[in-house]
């Protein structure tokens, strides 16, 4: 089937969604293929929601959480005894925490999670313990790796008063500084079921569910009102940033753009679906406008591309990267990029390519959707952010209406030079010639 034909016959899964009377959010995505579950609760509460001068606590308490409760004291090791497993991650807006598992062993894994939620025990030596690990995690994560120290500089530079622009992991000096009471602190105030959302995907009924979120979940008091994000405001940007990081581990230098933009969450109508789009024609695959000039035609980088970030609470961004070919200066590929955004701003782009790009993302939807677990964190990262079920689902149908006219509004509004971030990461001078390995932009994970 062609990908165009699998755009036409999109049917989205229908979810179903209900409430407990703690304020608990359930939403069942029923897929009956495998007798598998996926389990995932999402915590609308992240990075930037930290108290000023704890930068990291919401990544640190997500390690906690492994420490288990009285009950439960090995949560993972009990999960792979189960012969299911498990992980989470923590972002600037969320925390989730998730399990796959037979589908008969979901009672046990929802009453493990639920108790986690209210029960979390926490001694002195887990806490010292696990700071230790996160240190590490960011020496080997973002000290070690000068891609990851040129974004975080990045980030700083382009979020100046918005907490986006503080590192998920943290700042180091701030995380020697975190503690017990820290952790605990956030853990009450945040980890509620009013503040909470429970995703249940695979071979499930929703009355199944239901009845077993009742008996596990259900039994948590709310702690009251769910917690109301308050947020620093950005500032108006007057000029665009650039960013340079000189260092001998580097291999070819790399040019990175960042610009401020909407979220699917904080957009107007339709624009976020437009830059979905704008981006995939711009950025995706060797077929997207900066590639095929960069590297086929001009033949300045070796590799180019970029993406849209679109799952943030408060705003989005926009991101190219190119990585330099033999001889050639960041310069070169500034400029390079400069003539592909300009290109994007004046001319947006033809009907051909909105085809292509639609009918290519919502091709790669329709097979997303063949993975419960990518389907429950489609609809758990849309939920958290303030989204309904009814978006999601929506979604395929609305990129259906996006126009070359809203692509070339959304170019023209969104790459503003003056909100922009230019990264530019290069080996120390005697060093330039001496590798080859090229570097690609570095990118988050889950749990190790």
């Amino acid at each position: 089937m062609s990908v165009a034909a699998v755009a036409e016959e999109v049917k989205p899964k229908r979810a179903s969604e209900f409430a407990l009377a703690n304020g608990l959010q359930v939403v069942v995505i029923p897929d009956h293929r495998a007798p598998v579950v996926t389990q995932m609760v999402w915590y609308k509460v992240g990075a930037a929601d930290e108290p000023p001068g704890s930068s990291g606590i919401a990544h640190f308490l997500e390690h906690l959480m492994f420490k288990g409760t009285d009950k439960v004291p090995t949560f993972s090791r009990i999960v792979a005894k189960n012969g299911g497993n498990d992980n989470a991650f923590t972002n600037h807006d969320v925390t989730a925490y998730f399990q796959r598992v037979a589908k008969d062993r979901l009672p046990t894994i929802m009453e493990m999670e639920a108790d986690r939620m209210a029960n979390l025990r926490l001694t002195p030596q887990d806490v010292a313990t696990e700071r230790d690990v996160i240190l590490e995690e960011r020496r080997s994560r973002v000290d070690n790796d000068p891609g990851a120290i040129l974004q975080e500089q990045m980030m700083a530079a382009l979020y100046r008063n918005h907490p986006y622009g503080i590192p998920i992991i943290g700042w180091e000096h701030e995380i020697k500084e975190l503690d017990r009471e820290d952790a605990l602190s956030f853990y009450r105030r945040f980890y509620a079921p009013e503040n909470a959302i429970l995703i249940i995907a695979g071979d499930v009924e929703p009355e199944q569910v239901k009845t077993l979120a009742e008996k596990t979940f259900g039994q948590i008091p709310r702690h009251g009102d769910a917690e109301k994000r308050e947020r620093p405001t950005e500032p108006q940007h007057e000029s665009p940033i650039v960013v340079t990081l000189e260092d001998p581990r580097a291999g070819r230098t790399t040019v990175q753009r960042y610009y401020i933009a909407p979220s699917y969450a904080s957009a107007e109508p339709g624009e976020a679906e437009a830059l979905e789009l704008l981006m995939r024609v711009a950025a995706h695959s060797a077929t997207s406008r900066i590639y095929k000039r960069l590297v086929m035609e001009d033949q300045v980088a070796a590799s180019a591309g970029g993406w849209y970030s679109d799952s943030g609470l408060d705003s989005g961004r926009l991101s190219f990267y190119a990585i330099a070919g033999q001889e050639h200066t960041p310069e070169d590929i500034k400029a390079a990029i400069d003539r592909v955004v300009e290109d994007l701003r004046e001319g947006g782009v033809t009907q051909a390519e909105l085809d292509r790009a639609r009918a290519s993302q919502i091709a790669e939807y329709v097979y997303n959707s063949d993975s419960i677990s990518r389907m429950a964190r489609q609809y758990g990262w849309r939920l958290a952010a303030g989204m309904t079920v009814e978006d999601v689902e929506a979604w395929p149908e609305r990129l259906k209406e996006v126009t070359v006219d809203d692509v070339r509004a959304v170019a023209r509004k969104y790459l503003d030079d003056d909100n922009s971030v230019t990264g530019i990461l290069k080996p120390e001078p005697e060093l330039t010639s001496s590798t080859d390995e090229d570097a690609a932009p570095a990118a988050g994970g889950d749990r190790s």
